[in-house]
Parts: structure tokens; sequence; C-alpha cells
């Protein structure tokens, strides 16, 4: 069940959600509106999942990152965000998909237990320009069933973005 935008700010108000900082101004009916951190990497791969794959850290031109199109990037969120009650799930927003810009594109579901700032996969179909702090997208909270466990993984304990480590995964070890 997802949380409606008044359980979410019931939720941070109780410390069951940490959206930090929290504006209660991006507060929507079922969401809350993420900002883009200040941290872009643009990702070169090989396409070979064996091998890790090249970022490069973009500096910000007059205050913006210009996006190219068909390339890959890495941001992140500028706020802190998760639960360790309820599951996360970042979405990009309609109105910068409807600019061109897909954001998050396969990772958009989070573990009871992560909170950090989380890394978004940024995918241009046109060269767009973005800016650190500007809203990007949205998070949306959903109640757990069972058991919860609290996410221990690699990618939950970091603040900036994250490249894949799938190069270091046992069954892609196993190929080689």
């Amino acid at each position: 069940m997802i949380l409606t935008g008044s359980a979410i700010v019931d939720a941070v108000d109780r410390g069951d959600i940490v959206i930090d900082p929290f504006d209660d101004a991006r507060v929507n009916p079922n969401s809350y509106n993420y900002r883009l951190g200040q941290e872009i990497y643009h990702v070169r791969s090989s396409g070979d999942a064996r091998l890790d794959a090249v970022q490069e850290r973009m500096e910000p031109a007059d205050g913006r990152y210009l996006l190219r199109k068909g390339q890959f990037y890495l941001g992140h969120t500028a706020e802190r965000i998760g639960s360790t009650r309820y599951v996360t799930s970042l979405i990009g927003r309609s109105s910068i998909g409807r600019m061109g810009l897909f954001v998050q594109l396969s990772a958009d579901l989070g573990h009871c237990g992560a909170v950090h700032r989380w890394t978004l996969e940024l995918l241009p179909t046109i060269d767009i320009y973005v800016y650190p702090g500007q809203i990007i997208g949205q998070v949306s909270f959903w109640a757990a069933m069972g058991d919860v466990l609290a996410y221990q993984g690699w990618y939950g304990r970091h603040d900036r973005p994250m490249p894949s480590k799938l190069h270091r995964h046992s069954e892609i070890r196993e190929l080689l």
C-alpha cells in the first residue's frame, strides 16, 4: 500500500522516514519531489559485465551540467532518503521525462533500512542541461508486509553516485 503525502509527512515527523533536508512544499499526493545532487559522472562502459566501467566526474559550467544525447550518467539525490519501516521507490518526474531525460532507469526500488543519497541513472534523449538542486524526480513509500530485513548491501552505504559492482559478483566471476 502506498503512503499518501500526508502519511509521508507524519512518518517523517515520527522518524519512520528520513528525508533530509525535508521541505513541506515538495510533498505530492502520493510522493515527495527530490532534487539533483552536486556530483554527476559520465559513464563509459565496454558493455562487458566482467569489466569495471570508466567513470569521469564532470565539472559544472555556469552552475549547470550539459548531458549529451545517448550518453549515460550517474548522479545522486541531494537529499538523504530512506526508511527502516517502509520500502522506498524512486522515479523520475513526468515533466523531466517530457524534456527528454530518463531518470532512474532500472534501480527504482530501495530496501528497508537503506538511508542515503540515492544514485540516479540519467539517460538523455536530447542534449539537455541539468542543475544541482533542481527537482528531478519523485520518491514514494510503500508499506512492507511480513518480516522486515534491513538492507545490508554495498550500495546502501554511500552518499555519492556509485558505479555498478556487477563485475565483482560471483556469477560473473565464474564466467571468467
